[in-house]
């Protein structure tokens, strides 16, 4: 029953190439999770202990000392059959995995009705794009057949799922990799 009026944001810093995240909170917990700054967020958050435990978690998992955010969801801004392909890919693709686009469509059971060939992956990839919470729902495990796959925000998104993939060890550093050893 969460309100975007009871939204409060804060930003986390990171080392992903977009730079710091934005996270917007709830008294049911993360609402929306993006990569990158944004500026004119309002109103920010000033609940200390929200603060603290968001920052740390993100800040460790980023840092390989943490596989799982265990951070609340609050799951307001998506809804249906989104929220659906978003709750199977949380539940079904652990760190360190990938699924495709048409596996998580088949394994949502959300696109039983669709016949035409890769519409479902298709409508996967734009949910994955509409995400509202980046991280937490790893829409970075999503993958294309025969590759890696889009992410939102053109090169520097794709830079961002690379990154986050030799985090977790489904990619093998390239010789410029800034994240942990």
């Amino acid at each position: 029953m969460s309100q975007s009026w009871s939204m409060s944001w804060l930003t986390v810093p990171t080392p992903l190439p977009s730079g710091p995240m934005h996270i917007a909170v709830t008294p049911l917990g993360v609402a929306a999770a993006g990569y990158g700054e944004r500026a004119g967020e309002s109103p920010r958050c000033t609940d200390e202990s929200k603060t603290a435990a968001v920052t740390d978690r993100i800040g460790e998992y980023l840092s390989g000392r943490r596989r799982e955010l265990g951070l609340p969801i609050d799951w307001s801004l998506s809804t249906g059959p989104h929220r659906a392909v978003l709750r199977t890919l949380l539940s079904v693709v652990p760190y360190g995995r990938t699924i495709t686009y048409g596996e998580l469509a088949a394994r949502s059971g959300v696109f039983e009705d669709v016949a035409e060939p890769g519409l479902a992956a298709r409508t996967v990839g734009q949910m994955m794009a509409a995400n509202p919470v980046a991280l937490l729902v790893p829409c970075h495990r999503v993958v294309a057949a025969d590759g890696i796959g889009g992410f939102g925000g053109g090169r520097v998104g794709i830079d961002v799922k690379r990154w986050l993939l030799t985090l977790e060890g489904v990619l093998e550093p390239t010789l410029d990799w800034n994240g942990p050893l």
